[in-house]
């Protein structure tokens, strides 16, 4: 199921797979925002904005408009037992 990171719900981790426009910012990538690596969803920020994640150990806080840029492989829990 492919999804994005701003429709995530908190504790939903996701695998990326691809980016929907090539201008994710570089600060991102460098942080391990990169195709094939786990997100989890960590916070929503009271406003809905910033969301904050996840990636690679590091909590990142991104705006939502760029967690919709970022298409993920829903990763299932319940089947992973």
């Amino acid at each position: 199921m492919s999804i994005t990171v701003a429709q995530l719900k908190q504790g939903q981790r996701g695998i990326i797979r691809d980016f929907t426009e090539d201008i994710l910012p570089i600060k991102l990538l460098e942080m391990g925002c990169l195709p094939g690596n786990v997100i989890e969803l960590i916070q929503i920020a009271p406003l809905k904005d910033p969301i904050y994640i996840n990636v690679n150990g590091s909590h990142i806080a991104i705006r939502r408009s760029t967690a919709k840029l970022i298409e993920l492989d829903l990763i299932d829990e319940s089947n992973s037992l």
